[in-house]
């Protein structure tokens, strides 16, 4: 059997900070009111002229030199996008020129901020298959140029950046041990830019009502982030027969820290396991995992033989997660650490403490939904309160 290693990472994030205080100065809002809401203190905000298809290279860059590798090396470039540079040509056609990759195909995914994962997954099956040795997968996103920046609702929440990682065909038991993906296009108008497309092209009436900016229905995006991040995380690690207790670390997406600590509590997972970046890049969308994987694995907090749980969601409405177990080391002709896991004799008992796992997650979830419309009033006296004394 063929697999995919994680062989190479980087990030690239704009020089300019946009701080919460900048913000106060911009619309009806104050750093408090943003970081108890959202967790997000600064973000990052691409500078003039530049491109997605530029922070998408200085990412690759990167991935590509700590795998060792040349551009020329690379079979296939995936690039998970909502925002390229423009609507034809594909961004990716454009990162593949810019990097010098001359024999690698290349094509651009959007699936909104679930984009980097739903790559990741695609990149897998090109490596298995034996159809490509080597893959790089790219999450990058311009957010700000869709932001209108007199909505406080949507303006403090999103920031700039690329994250990228080269996958290689190996014959070694490692890398994604499996995937969820999901979609629920009936919720699709919950976070939407609703101009500058096939059913609302752009013209006067689009500019005037401000409809080539983001829109996004925050209460529906919240109830559906808190049920989905718990929901994916519970089948994808289901089906990678490695038990809860074996997961050393779980990276979410970054849109909102309220919505991961509810996520991380529900999944009795203590945050100390859990990767949190977003108080310094905000919701970075399709480029948020691959940001915080490429600074989990150079801040030491992946090592090898780990597993790690990549869940993220976003607009569509989709969602998506894998299981990774993490040796980005080349071994080649030696047993991978941590593998007997997986192996047959084992299989029984993690499945056993999987599904104890699993049905502990779903009773204290059902039990928080249950108390949330009780404590829901009380959360919001009490703020009310505190808001009063200040």
């Amino acid at each position: 059997m063929r697999y995919a290693r994680i062989t190479g990472w980087g990030k690239y994030v704009p020089a300019k900070v946009l701080t919460n205080h900048d913000l106060e100065q911009m619309v009806d809002t104050s750093d408090e009111w943003i970081v108890t809401r959202t967790g997000i203190r600064e973000r990052r905000i691409a500078a003039k002229g530049e491109a997605t298809s530029d922070m998408a290279v200085a990412a690759s860059r990167q991935a590509l030199e700590r795998a060792g590798l040349s551009p020329d090396d690379l079979d296939l470039i995936i690039l998970a996008t909502s925002s390229p540079d423009y609507f034809l040509p594909p961004a990716s056609s454009i990162v593949q020129h810019k990097l010098g990759a001359t024999k690698a195909g290349a094509y651009t995914l959007s699936a909104g901020c679930t984009g980097f994962v739903y790559a990741l997954s695609a990149a897998h099956q090109y490596l298995a298959t034996g159809t490509c040795e080597r893959v790089l997968v790219i999450g990058a996103e311009l957010i700000s140029f869709v932001v209108d920046w007199t909505d406080r609702n949507t303006c403090i929440l999103f920031g700039d950046g690329a994250g990228a990682v080269v996958m290689e065909a190996t014959d070694q038991p490692t890398g994604p041990l499996a995937y969820v993906l999901g979609s629920d296009g009936s919720q699709a108008d919950a976070l939407i830019v609703p101009g500058v497309g096939s059913i609302r092209p752009l013209d006067r009436e689009v500019v005037d009502n401000g409809l080539q900016y983001v829109r996004m229905d925050g209460h529906k995006i919240f109830r559906f982030a808190t049920h989905i991040l718990v929901e994916a995380t519970k089948e994808v690690v289901a089906r990678s027969g490695v038990p809860w207790d074996d997961i050393e670390l779980l990276i979410p997406h970054q849109a909102n820290l309220r919505i991961i600590e509810l996520a991380a509590r529900r999944l009795g997972m203590p945050m100390e396991k859990v990767f949190v970046n977003i108080d310094r890049y905000g919701n970075t969308s399709a480029a948020s995992i691959p940001i915080a994987l490429a600074e989990a694995a150079d801040e030491g907090r992946l090592k090898e033989g780990d597993h790690v749980v990549l869940v993220g969601f976003g607009a569509g409405l989709t969602w998506a997660a894998t299981v990774l177990h993490w040796q980005p080391t080349r071994t080649e002709g030696i047993p991978v650490a941590n593998w007997p896991l997986r192996e047959r004799l084992t299989e029984p008992l993690n499945r056993a403490k999987i599904a104890l796992w699993n049905a502990q997650v779903t009773a204290r979830t059902a039990l928080e939904e249950a108390m949330m419309p009780l404590l829901l009033p009380l959360y919001t006296r009490t703020a009310r309160r505190r808001k009063a004394k200040k």
